[in-house]
């Protein structure tokens, strides 16, 4: 009786363990559950992102949260920075550009960069940007003489409230020893990328508030002339439309733009994954999961890598942006407008691709004699200069080889169906480019229309490359 007694008492026990651990995996899979729910917008790269971070513990587990949490991410961190130069003023700039600069073992270029970052802007344009450098290492007499150095040089830019130097206290910083080894870095490595994640982390939560628009730079940059100009042109350019990054150099952080207000959930995002990878890769995660699929980015870039020794042990680091024009850029004003076109367009390079700033192209199927493509502003504009190119690099043969570009204007039409009753051509393509300037001077109305006219079928198919237009004056309103 008596073992039979403890053989049921065995029993009992065995069955309330498996309970316990039946509800163990059903709590492990709820969770991973919840991980999935999303609004649609999570890519398949980025779910992968969720699901091994999920199953590593990270050392600072108060950043853990899911997609929904990420979205939710407004508050500031909370760290008390040392102001080492200049304070924030009152009034919100157009954009800051931030940096962070740790002490290099070979060669140093942080003065170098913001000389440029000064050099190259204009009166008006110094007006509507702060720059904020982060001295981001630990050793405190190397922040003292960067501090002297940047004082003596710039004094005027931080007594105009343009310049801004702060340090994060170290005692901010979560734990930066004996990480995961991701990628079979070696230890130093991770701790020394990990660390770079905070840095930019505690440069962004600083920076949330100070302008409309943040862009991410290294301490070893070289930039465009008046690259403000152009990057507001880009901006009012994409008005209307979705992004999260725009990105104006192909080489790592460097160039790559944001909407101010999305600084604070970036800087918990990298917090969240800040010993997972390098910053770059945590930034492309960071643009999927907030539904930017595709990069968008401008060439020629505007910033350019001039560093050869890297901040990390002093590696050489020669990396450098072929698509990089120091003082030629000029990006048009391609005023808002519609687009169609009567040609066979090949897949998705529809007609609004080639009037684009981006990378892009508008490619259609063999076009015959009278096929049009058509640009209709959403205001008369007065034209300064036009140009068109067609063909590509790896398709030379892919030009308009006969062709018109005309100007119009007697708007007709309701919204979808405007177009213009009366048109003046300006000129004939040339080797399957087209290019005018002093428009205005040799048009005397307010342009309403503006077309390529195809004036001999060709066997050939057609991409148009890039369609730019400046005005000489803002649309009429």
């Amino acid at each position: 009786m008596k073992l039979t007694l403890k053989y049921l008492d065995k029993m009992r026990c065995l069955r309330k363990r498996s309970a316990v651990s039946f509800l163990g995996v059903l709590v492990i899979c709820l969770l991973f559950m919840n991980l999935y729910i999303e609004d649609g917008y999570v890519l398949e790269g980025d779910k992968q992102l969720i699901r091994e971070t999920a199953t590593h513990q990270l050392n600072s587990e108060r950043y853990v949260h899911t997609f929904k949490d990420l979205s939710n991410f407004s508050g500031s961190i909370n760290v008390s920075y040392r102001y080492l130069a200049g304070t924030p003023l009152p009034r919100k700039r157009y954009l800051t550009i931030g940096l962070s600069s740790v002490k290099r073992k070979k060669g140093n270029y942080l003065l170098e960069t913001i000389k440029s970052i000064f050099e190259q802007s204009s009166y008006e344009e110094l007006k509507e940007i702060t720059v904020v450098v982060h001295l981001a290492d630990f050793d405190s007499s190397w922040c003292e003489g960067m501090v002297q150095d940047i004082s003596q040089k710039f004094a005027h830019h931080i007594i105009a409230g343009r310049l801004m130097v702060i340090h994060a206290p170290e005692e901010y910083y979560p734990v930066l020893d004996g990480l995961k080894r991701n990628y079979n870095d070696p230890e130093d490595r991770v701790k020394f990328r990990s660390k770079q994640n905070v840095d930019y982390a505690f440069l962004l939560n600083f920076c949330a508030n100070l302008s409309d628009y943040y862009v991410m730079l290294e301490d070893d940059v070289r930039c465009s002339k008046n690259f403000l100009t152009a990057v507001k042109k880009v901006i009012t350019s994409r008005e209307g439309s979705y992004w999260v990054t725009l990105e104006f150099s192909k080489l790592g952080y460097i160039g790559k733009l944001y909407h101010s207000h999305d600084l604070p959930r970036l800087a918990h995002f990298l917090l969240m994954f800040y010993q997972e990878m390098p910053c770059d890769w945590l930034l492309i995660h960071f643009r999927g999961l907030l539904a930017q699929k595709d990069v968008i980015r401008f060439k020629p870039s505007l910033f350019q890598h001039m560093g050869y020794y890297s901040s990390y042990k002093g590696a050489e680091n020669k990396l450098k942006d072929d698509d990089f024009e120091e003082d030629s850029f000029d990006i048009p004003d391609n005023p808002p407008a519609n687009l169609h076109t009567n040609m066979n367009v090949f897949e998705n390079y529809e007609a609004s691709k080639a009037y684009s700033s981006i990378d892009e192209y508008f490619w259609g199927k063999a076009p015959s004699t009278g096929d049009l493509y058509v640009i209709v502003f959403e205001k008369p504009i007065k034209i300064s200069k036009i140009k068109v190119t067609t063909g590509t690099e790896d398709r030379q043969n892919d030009i308009l080889h006969h062709g018109a570009l005309e100007v119009g204007e007697k708007i007709v039409g309701s919204k979808k169906g405007r177009q213009c009753t009366t048109y003046l051509r300006l000129g004939e393509f040339k080797n399957g480019n087209f290019e005018m300037t002093d428009v205005e001077h040799k048009v005397l109305f307010d342009i309403n229309c503006m077309r390529i006219l195809v004036t001999k079928s060709q066997k050939e198919w057609l991409i148009i490359r890039s369609i730019s237009i400046w005005t000489s004056q803002p649309p009429n309103q």
